[in-house]
């Protein structure tokens, strides 16, 4: 299998560049340049996308006939790998990346017609109910009701860890609908409008000081049926297919941008021959992603693959934090928020480049949880793959 770029794939990098180099202004680029999560400050994040969507590419895994630019995977991966190395702002668009594929295979048409442009366009921005208290790996066993009356659901109950609740404009959320059939079989996929009457969203303040996830609680929440997506009680296969787009994007660039930082500026030989042993690790991890993506032009399918790739780019975007922090040496145990925000223009503390150091490993500590434990991964492959 050749995985080399075609004169074709050559000729979009450079188009990709071409548009970085014009439209990344001083400011995207200072924005992404201190990104210290999977993504930039949230404001910038929609102007971003909305500078994308001017150009066509919002949605850039999206098909034609929804409104994406109808990229092949290859095509995409080289879209991510060249946004990373130019710094631009970090998204990770739910919409776009998780509720968009969603909506276009089990979705109505005025569903369809409805959320796909506003998503594409970041005019809605989206978050994820999932888990709850009690019910994270163990998702099947999530208790938030939604009771049916006339033609809305009244739902009651909680979801946590919910990113950036405190700021979107819908949530597309897992519910139980029945408590009669077996777990899987009761829930349902609904889609809720953050504004509605009985929504309360609280807070939770992470280890690296950020205020990006959040508890959301439900009091008698009316959602219209109109708003539910596939049918009633299948949600749990809705959810399965929403996974695989969350699992299975690429990782690589992550690890990539802040090993490059490293090797840049690490004097010690011991973190210096660590990072290159990251760097040969992520390389693989690289060419898995383009064997994968070569696959999927062909027509396959990312399935249990998808748990793979999380689990090994989570990892070396760990591994990768860590040898930051230890490049950083003493200065890695500085607070300096200000120096986190370029408006502010705070003169950082030690290296400018690894001023996102302490932060970032803190939030990266929850790479392996979020997304689906990386435990849990390793079941998936072990049943799906291995057959045990």
């Amino acid at each position: 299998m050749d995985l080399s770029l075609t004169p074709e794939d050559i000729a979009f990098r450079d188009e990709i560049r071409a548009f970085l180099d014009a439209e990344l202004t001083p400011e995207f680029r200072a924005w992404g340049k201190l990104t210290r999560s999977f993504t930039s400050d949230y404001d910038i994040t929609r102007r971003w996308l909305q500078t994308l969507n001017a150009r066509g590419w919002g949605a850039p895994t999206w098909p034609k006939e929804y409104g994406g630019p109808g990229w092949s995977a290859m095509q995409r991966y080289i879209f991510d790998r060249e946004c990373a190395a130019a710094k631009a702002p970090k998204f990770f668009s739910m919409g776009v990346r998780m509720v968009g594929p969603v909506i276009m295979k089990f979705g109505t048409p005025a569903q369809k017609e409805y959320f796909l442009p506003r998503s594409a366009s970041a005019e809605i921005m989206w978050c994820q109910g999932y888990s709850e208290p009690g019910s994270g790996s163990d998702l099947a066993s999530l208790q938030t009701q939604a009771v049916r009356d006339g033609d809305d659901y009244v739902v009651n109950g909680t979801k946590i860890w919910t990113t950036f609740g405190h700021m979107a404009d819908w949530m597309f959320c897992l519910v139980r609908t029945s408590k009669e059939a077996k777990k899987q079989d009761g829930i349902s996929f609904i889609l809720i409008d953050m504004k509605t009457p009985g929504i309360t969203v609280r807070p939770i303040i992470t280890i690296s000081g950020d205020h990006e996830v959040n508890q959301v609680f439900f009091d008698n929440v009316r959602v219209p049926v109109r708003n539910l997506v596939g049918p009633e009680g299948q949600g749990w296969t809705v959810a399965k297919y929403l996974l695989e787009f969350e699992r299975g994007g690429v990782y690589s660039p992550v690890p990539a941008e802040i090993l490059e930082d490293v090797e840049a500026i690490a004097e010690e030989p011991a973190i210096r021959s660590r990072a290159a042993q990251a760097a040969i690790a992520n390389m693989a991890l690289e060419y898995t992603e383009k064997r994968v993506f070569s696959g999927l032009q062909s027509g396959g399918n990312v399935g249990a693959i998808s748990s793979l790739l999380k689990i090994r780019g989570s990892e070396l975007t760990q591994t990768a934090s860590e040898l930051a922090v230890e490049t950083s040496g003493l200065y890695a145990l500085v607070e300096q928020p200000d120096a986190l925000t370029p408006v502010s223009n705070a003169e950082p503390f030690g290296h400018p480049d690894l001023v996102t150091a302490m932060p970032r490993h803190l939030n990266n500590r929850a790479s392996t949880i979020y997304g689906g434990a990386n435990e849990i991964q390793r079941n998936i492959i072990a049943k799906a793959v291995l057959g045990l």
